[in-house]
């Protein structure tokens, strides 16, 4: 479990997360409405060097980014996915398979196309609009 107290030091567990992209490529982000999962995104992002506006897909349900090392990293919101079949059309399992990164929020609305191989990411506000962030690693 990391904490992240304000934004100012939100890059060294953006740092640490980045890690991981060594063995996994799948990220689910969990939490409430305003917990931070696009901010924790956003870092992540700017550290790779992404030059494109990092926000949200709310509406277009993903966007797509180049990190500075020519590394593609998607980015998903599916807040606005009734059915799963939404997904399936989009061809999320395809982006999900693809072996590029791939963050997800709003994951609870999809998790049947998920991979076994995803990493959960818990973010949740606590006392003081401090963050907490757990990762869960899979155990396939």
């Amino acid at each position: 479990m990391t904490e992240i107290f304000d934004l100012n030091n939100i890059q060294q567990p953006a740092r640490k997360f980045i890690n991981l992209f060594d063995r996994y490529s799948v990220f689910a982000f969990y939490g409430s409405m305003g917990a931070g999962k696009t901010t924790f995104i956003k870092a992540v992002c700017e550290i790779l060097g992404v030059k494109d506006t990092v926000n949200s897909p709310t509406f277009s349900i993903i966007n797509e980014y180049e990190a500075a090392d020519g590394r593609v990293l998607y980015h998903f919101d599916c807040y606005r996915i009734n059915k799963l079949q939404e997904a399936i059309d989009l061809g999320a399992e395809d982006y999900f398979y693809s072996g590029k990164i791939c963050f997800i929020e709003w994951p609870e609305k999809i998790e049947a196309l998920l991979p076994d191989s995803t990493v959960k990411v818990n973010i949740q506000e606590v006392e003081n609009g401090i963050r907490e962030i757990e990762m869960i690693l899979p155990t396939i």
